[in-house]
């Protein structure tokens, strides 16, 4: 059934439907990744979002039960180039056709995303609408003018109650504040020795520090960092008693708590091939991102510890003397050796608080 994509700014993009047939409107983004559509589809930081994907072809190895990252499918709708539902893979398990239907995900695909992306790229990420080729363009930009976007979703996509993930022979206990944490970092944590506790987003300061934790991690998530005043608060309040680690929402969370500030990028950095560089090593290295909110500057107590090499944002930060850190980007596991803020965060630990 053929469908059409509409723009903000009025361009339309014809395509065929998949998944769920609803009509629906969101901030529409796009992801530059070649593999790896299901973590990015279970990526909560997409939540409430329309996807563009850059890579021509997607669904071709299907979608495999053991590999999601949450349990929320993050994007409202997906937008790609050719959907291939017939998958060669002998450990899928279910069609990305099927888990869009049975998530009630939009799904619009021979689009050409080419063009899309280049709109994007020049006039910044926009509303969207993915609708029936009945509705008028007229008709389709006044949806998107009274639309109301979900204003706090982190709310959305946090756990409802604690609960932990544990390992043989523990060295440490870590509190992780749930604002759209991913499994794989979760199971990182485990595999360091660490026993996880993953608590939702407004857990109060008392509850948490009652659980006696070694160190606090604050996950990713979407939205504006500035609506999760909760998890602010938290920061002050934990800051020189516990170590904390903040990833992507996280590190941007904790530069608000010591003072910096934050600014929306034009189209944000989402795919997995941005070079960051660290700033005390000098050494350049490839990562995962998906993040709107940059962090506009540093002060005298907060050292910027990584660097974006292509826009030279800030993609890292410590606070001086506080055991507080965090990275914009999703640090990854290569050939068995965990990234350096991992081991960073397993080092302040050991030597116990401030």
């Amino acid at each position: 059934m053929k469908r059409k994509l509409v723009l903000q700014n009025g361009m339309e993009f014809i395509g065929h439907g998949f998944g769920s047939f609803k009509e629906t409107i969101a901030e529409l983004v796009f992801n530059t990744s070649v593999v790896g559509y299901q973590e990015i589809l279970s990526d909560p930081t997409y939540y409430g979002q329309m996807l563009c994907m850059t890579y021509t072809l997607i669904g071709n190895y299907g979608m495999i039960d053991e590999d999601y990252d949450s349990k929320v499918i993050g994007p409202k709708a997906l937008v790609v180039r050719e959907y291939n539902d017939k998958p060669s893979n002998f450990r899928y398990t279910k069609t990305l056709n099927e888990v869009l239907e049975e998530n009630d995900v939009v799904g619009i695909t021979h689009v050409d995303t080419r063009q899309l992306t280049r709109v994007l790229r020049e006039q910044g990420s926009m509303l969207a609408i993915i609708c029936d080729l009945d509705v008028t363009t007229e008709e389709a930009l006044a949806k998107i003018n009274d639309y109301i976007a979900i204003e706090h979703p982190v709310s959305q996509v946090s756990c409802q109650k604690i609960w932990y993930s544990r390992c043989p022979n523990p060295k440490y206990n870590v509190v992780t504040v749930d604002c759209g944490a991913a499994y794989n970092m979760i199971r990182e944590w485990n595999h360091l020795g660490c026993n996880v506790t993953i608590v939702p987003y407004n857990t109060s300061y008392e509850k948490i520090m009652g659980m006696n934790p070694d160190g606090v991690v604050i996950s990713m998530g979407p939205g504006s960092p500035e609506n999760c005043k909760e998890v602010i608060e938290l920061i002050q309040k934990i800051q020189g008693q516990k170590p904390i680690l903040g990833f992507g929402l996280g590190c941007q969370l904790i530069a608000l708590a010591n003072g910096l500030s934050v600014e929306k990028l034009v189209h944000g950095h989402r795919g997995s091939s941005y070079p960051v560089r660290n700033t005390k090593t000098n050494k350049v290295e490839i990562t995962s991102q998906n993040h709107s909110y940059v962090i506009s500057s540093g002060n005298d107590n907060v050292q910027v510890t990584y660097e974006n090499v292509m826009d030279h944002t800030i993609e890292g930060i410590e606070v001086v003397d506080q055991k507080c850190f965090g990275v914009q980007f999703y640090p990854t596991n290569t050939l068995g050796v965990s990234h350096e803020c991992y081991q960073q965060f397993i080092e302040y630990m050991q030597k116990g608080g401030n």
